[in-house]
């Protein structure tokens, strides 16, 4: 189905300014940053992931650890899914336990996403808490989940689609509001 572009929301400058606001806050609100830990949810997240955690060296000379992580297998909607998507592998090569866990994901929509996210990290141990990182809320909860860090708060009808794209795997930045148009 085609789709239509009806708002660039943000550009490159304005992802970075967003990030660079919400590192400064993840600095503010952990006192102790030894021990936490960015977690990427794939596809984006990673990138978002490893920018912050560069952000956050350039202003505190403090390395903090990126991790991969693919939730395929803990989606609700999984066997709908299963023809479409191949399972990715999670990528954490440190632990969890006992960590201030930092999940990044690009959009948050239903929660959905979020919820099976924190299924897999508990699988992989008990951490002393998670903190959720979103560039775009755009509302629509279907769960009680809400983020600690918001780039930005995009209300949206749930016709519409938010798209993020990203230089390292798009080759540019920006997020745009699409809809589907019906070419019948």
């Amino acid at each position: 189905m085609a789709e239509k572009i009806k708002a660039r929301v943000m550009d490159a400058r304005k992802i970075k300014r967003a990030l660079h606001r919400m590192a400064t806050e993840i600095i503010e609100r952990n006192r102790d940053l030894s021990s936490l830990v960015i977690v990427g949810i794939r596809t984006r997240g990673i990138y978002l992931g490893k920018r912050v955690s560069s952000m956050i060296k350039e202003l505190e000379n403090i390395k903090i650890p990126v991790g991969v992580l693919d939730i395929t297998l803990y989606r609700d909607d999984f066997s709908e899914l299963e023809a479409q998507h191949m399972v990715k592998k999670t990528e954490i090569d440190f632990s969890v336990v006992d960590k201030d866990i930092l999940l990044v994901d690009d959009v948050l929509f239903t929660g959905r996403t979020i919820r099976a996210a924190m299924d897999s990290l508990i699988d992989l141990g008990r951490p002393k808490s998670i903190q959720l990182f979103i560039l775009i809320d755009r509302g629509h909860r279907e769960l009680p989940i809400r983020a600690d860090y918001v780039g930005k708060f995009l209300p949206t009808s749930k016709r519409e689609i938010v798209q993020v794209h990203l230089k390292e795997i798009d080759e540019t930045d920006e997020v745009l509001i699409t809809e589907p148009v019906d070419t019948t």
